[in-house]
């Protein structure tokens, strides 16, 4: 059937048919339907198990204590702020954070301006940088543990043919020089990462801007800062978010490095938060963890936001 053409109205302005109208809320209606599984599906593996994990923050659910299940309303949340030892491990947490995810933006950035020169092999560079980035988490901790190991290590070796300090630490027994091999571990690991996000952005920015600003006078470190980091703050945005989310969650290297030792020295919030999971089975306190976590997290989040907007009205 033709579509009636569109009718004009008094005041140069157009009407749309009926039919148009109704063509379109057709085609709305079957859009909705395709989207329906996959919101059913996102609903179903996010929103029902986040919900689930407050209600659980309120409950006393012990599986030790299978007859003593019972709502305690916010007992457990103040218990965790009584708690030092969450606290101490957040603030862990929180400063492990802050050291690898600064570093691995700074590599990232440097890794991502090299790569996105034009050099022979630049294909096979820029992926072999991702190596790191594919290796399981669990394997990489285990060769930077073999990395640093006091006695088979070559990390000692190297140190000591080259007379500078620790060619005879046992890093992994000292409270904090633990944490310099988890760190290398994580910076190793997700460098590349990073560097894939940043040189993303580097690749959408125009080179005539270059062209333009070195006809002013202006020199590769001005060109940077007027026109690099100014272009890419929605990608370091988004890149910074990414990663110190997932560095706020860190566990497996710590598990597999140091199992939070020695004592509790290098145990990070989702280490603690597992151990009363999965040690404790003190599931209603463990998931007021988990929901103090995750505000944490969208605290960060929220940070970051405010702080690049409020940064880049400041250059503009």
């Amino acid at each position: 059937m033709a579509v009636k053409p569109e009718t004009k109205i008094p005041g140069g302005a157009f009407r749309p048919r009926v039919g148009r109208s109704r063509h379109f809320a057709r085609r709305s209606q079957i859009g909705y339907a395709f989207e329906a599984p996959a919101i059913i599906v996102l609903a179903a593996i996010t929103v029902f198990p986040l919900c689930y994990n407050i209600w659980l923050s309120f409950q006393h659910r012990v599986l030790t204590e299978p007859y003593a299940n019972h709502p305690v309303g916010l007992a457990n949340y103040q218990t965790l702020v009584a708690d030092g030892q969450f606290w101490h491990d957040l603030l862990r947490t929180l400063m492990f954070t802050g050291i690898s995810v600064s570093v691995e933006l700074a590599l990232g950035m440097v890794l991502a301006l090299v790569v996105s020169k034009k050099f022979r092999a630049r294909a096979l560079v820029r992926a072999s940088i991702l190596i790191p980035w594919a290796i399981p988490t669990a394997v990489s901790a285990m060769l930077w543990v073999m990395f640093f190991d006091s006695r088979t290590g070559f990390v000692d070796f190297f140190l000591g043919r080259l007379g500078l300090p620790g060619s005879h630490l046992v890093w992994f027994n000292s409270a904090f020089f633990a944490w310099i091999p988890i760190i290398l571990s994580d910076m190793w690991k997700n460098t590349p990462f990073m560097a894939l996000l940043l040189m993303a952005g580097l690749q959408a920015i125009p080179q005539e801007l270059y062209e333009s600003a070195r006809i002013d006078g202006a020199g590769s470190w001005q060109g940077f800062w007027r026109i690099t980091v100014p272009l890419m703050r929605p990608v370091i945005m988004v890149a910074l978010i990414f990663r110190s989310l997932s560095a706020l969650l860190v566990f497996s290297t710590v598990f597999v490095m140091t199992g939070g030792g020695p004592g509790t020295a290098t145990e990070v919030v989702a280490y603690y938060n597992w151990y009363q999971f999965f040690t404790s089975l003190n599931y209603g306190y463990g998931s007021a963890i988990s929901v103090v976590i995750t505000i944490v997290a969208m605290a960060l989040a929220l940070v970051y936001v405010r702080t690049m907007v409020h940064r880049g009205e400041l250059l503009q």
